[in-house]
């Protein structure tokens, strides 16, 4: 299923189609022909012709031409001069700032650390330091950018355009951030929960193509799920859809961030990871880092570090996390049935240490017709899918806003 626009009722089957051909010609690897669409969507190929035609004539989408064996396809994809758009990751402690055209090419980025519980007023105001640094860098004024998509991590109020009672951004609850962020640039804001972003980016350009149903699961300094079902995300009634990392895991473990105890996140989080092997050190066990020797506070960077260099107490540590990972999962996995479970953010990047623990805990926790033809595996787009995810979720708003 490739739609993630849902249309209105009361508009016409011509735009209806539209809509669904936008969405396939920009989603569809390698582009899309016209008979290819006419197939999939069981109408006519001379209705998709005056369908293309409406949209060449409107500069949203151009043909590519393309051989394949004796026959000549001309495929369709997105005109990538229809605008650019920026893409924001805002993290517990960076902004990721992508700039891109509309056919998903990133044309400059940059990253800057930054605590997301400083509040609102210096979060944004160093978001708009970002903006400009990579217009500058790459020779773009603001004008030619037609639309933003912002992700952070808590709960979203999609259509009050603000966070609700996030558990890891003191001073952001309810603060009128897409509103804001509209006035200040004077163009489409979209905000979601980066999570939830990155299962868009990775499904649009990542490991996720092709797959209707998978999650998304960002461990970073905290632990947050995204739902992709039947190709569209899955919010909740209330926004608050994946906070997988709020999972009673140990009822008898640290207090969390939430004000609960035992939970995923205060026991398998990048943040709960660092506190765990200076505790540990403390303790006497034996480490190749050494707390006193380090300029800065030791860090999840620094444990992962450790253990790719066979430092076997910061392996164990990531590998304890792994596995109370999976358990969670596991959850997870036998209540929505993904076929592929994805694991972006920091943590991410120790790769088997954290993953094959983790795959363990769901096939030891969850049903075999659940967990045998799932996947598991590391987010192939990295620290850029919620960035990307950002980036698809604006440009289609601007997209369809014009269609419609």
């Amino acid at each position: 299923m490739i739609p993630i626009y849902l249309p209105n009722p009361s508009i016409s089957i011509k735009n209806i189609n539209k809509h669904t051909i936008i969405d396939m010609i920009r989603f569809i690897p390698g582009g899309v022909s016209r008979i290819e669409l006419s197939q999939a969507l069981g109408i006519t190929r001379a209705g998709v012709t005056t369908i293309i035609n409406d949209l060449l004539a409107g500069g949203v989408v151009r043909e590519m031409n393309g051989s394949h064996g004796r026959s000549r396809r001309v495929a369709l994809e997105i005109n990538p001069q229809m605008g650019l758009a920026l893409g924001i990751d805002i993290g517990a402690t960076h902004i990721s700032t992508y700039l891109a055209d509309f056919s998903g090419r990133v044309i400059q980025e940059s990253e800057m650390r930054i605590h997301i519980d400083q509040g609102p007023l210096p979060v944004l105001a160093a978001v708009d330091e970002q903006i400009h640094h990579v217009l500058d860098l790459a020779g773009v004024p603001l004008s030619r950018v037609s639309t933003m998509g912002i992700g952070v991590p808590g709960p979203i109020n999609i259509d009050a355009g603000m966070v609700d009672t996030p558990p890891i951004m003191p001073g952001w609850n309810r603060y009128p951030i897409r509103d804001e962020l509209q006035a200040r640039y004077g163009i489409p804001v979209t905000l979601n929960n980066d999570a939830e972003l990155g299962a868009l980016g990775e499904w649009a350009y990542g490991a996720g193509r092709r797959h209707d149903n998978l999650a998304f699961v960002k461990v970073g300094s905290g632990i947050g799920a995204g739902l992709l079902l039947n190709g569209q995300i899955y919010r909740g009634s209330t926004g608050s859809a994946g906070e997988i990392g709020h999972i009673t895991i140990d009822d008898n473990g640290p207090r969390c961030t939430c004000g609960n105890i035992g939970c995923l996140e205060s026991l398998a989080g990048g943040i709960a990871i660092a506190q765990t092997m200076k505790k540990e050190i403390r303790r006497g066990q034996k480490s190749i880092l050494d707390l006193n020797a380090l300029t800065e506070d030791l860090s999840y960077e620094h444990v992962i570090d450790a253990a790719f260099k066979g430092d076997l107490l910061a392996q164990n540590i990531i590998n304890d996390a792994g596995y109370r990972l999976g358990t969670a999962v596991a959850s997870l996995v036998n209540l929505f049935n993904p076929g592929i479970v994805i694991v972006g953010g920091g943590v991410s990047v120790a790769g088997d240490i954290l993953l094959e623990p983790m795959r363990k805990a769901v096939r030891d926790r969850s049903l075999a017709a659940t967990s045998s033809p799932l996947t598991i595996m590391t987010s192939v787009l990295g620290k850029r899918a919620p960035g990307m995810g950002a980036v698809v979720q604006a440009v289609s708003q601007v997209l369809h806003r014009q269609l419609a």
